[in-house]
């Protein structure tokens, strides 16, 4: 069995402070592994080590508080912690510097501390966010285990971004996020639809009140809500079992639907408009496990 035990730790930064930002997050970060010893990889919102001030109200230092290259001192500390909890860390989002542009990008961490996935976010929130959009799709393989696509808060909204992750081989999407108005419904939607159409796990943790609305959510292959949250802090907990991803695309969503082998079998037949009238291309997913594939590590397209 591939199993990938999460922990998704919907919490809020201790606005404007970065120090007791990065205090509060070690601590939870320590029980998470304390409640869950067998967790993999915890996860967190969207911007928390940014320490964000409370919606609405002026923040001019916002998206240069925190702002580094990466490496820096900050994800030295991250590292740190991963060696130190002996699990993956996908921290939230971090406020990335690099030949002037900022960018608001994932990172994950393997248990020996080393960065093996950067992401930067492919649809900042307009207007409201003013970072440098990425222009890769980023996915890493946890070893022995199945390979992750990373996306961030309003990528969701697009449904290119997880069916390019799937299309490169990923059977789980994490993707923090930092949604703070009534939209999150449909952000929601999007997370089951997303998991849905790509038979994929969707893990969406938002940020907690009253930095966010809440309502993290772990989706399971078929769409299935399995973990939802309410507005304030929570940690959930939930076991992947990625042989089940194996097992829908082989013999479909509800025992019916086999989108990956139809879209397969027909390729070649339809041209697609929308992308400039390109032809479907097979994925490199052909059916086996991920633990079958060869390669670790980020992943670009």
């Amino acid at each position: 069995m591939r199993i990938l035990s999460i922990a998704a730790i919907q919490t809020n930064p201790v606005p404007n402070d970065l120090e007791a930002t990065w205090a509060r997050f070690e601590a939870q970060a320590e029980s998470a592994k304390k409640l869950g010893p067998d967790v993999d990889v915890i996860v967190v919102p969207e911007l928390l080590l940014s320490a964000p001030g409370e919606f609405l109200l002026p923040d001019p230092d916002g998206e240069t508080r925190s702002a580094a290259p990466i490496p820096s001192p900050l994800t030295h500390r991250i590292s740190a912690l991963a060696r130190r909890l002996n699990v993956w860390l996908v921290p939230g989002s971090l406020l990335e510097t690099d030949n002037g542009n900022t960018y608001n990008t994932a990172i994950a961490v393997s248990p020996q501390g080393e960065i093996v996935a950067r992401y930067r976010k492919l649809f900042p929130w307009r207007p409201f966010e003013t970072t440098t959009p990425g222009d890769s799709f980023v996915t890493f393989d946890i070893p022995g285990c199945g390979r992750i696509g990373l996306a961030i808060c309003f990528d969701g909204s697009f449904p290119e971004v997880a069916r390019q992750l799937a299309w490169l081989g990923a059977e789980v999407i994490i993707q923090p996020t930092l949604t703070t108005t009534r939209d999150r419904a449909m952000e929601i939607v999007m997370s089951q639809a997303n998991a849905f159409a790509n038979q994929v796990y969707v893990v969406n943790v938002n940020g907690a009140s009253p930095s966010g609305v809440g309502e993290s959510v772990i989706v399971d292959p078929e769409g299935t809500i399995m973990q939802h949250a309410r507005g304030g802090e929570e940690i959930l907990f939930a076991v992947l079992d990625l042989d089940r991803v194996t097992q829908l695309r082989r013999y479909g969503t509800h025992g019916i639907n086999r989108p990956w082998a139809q879209l397969r079998d027909q390729e070649g037949l339809l041209r697609f408009p929308m992308f400039g009238g390109a032809h479907f291309q097979s994925p490199e997913w052909s059916g086996g496990s991920a633990s079958a594939r060869q390669g670790s590590g980020t992943r670009r397209a």
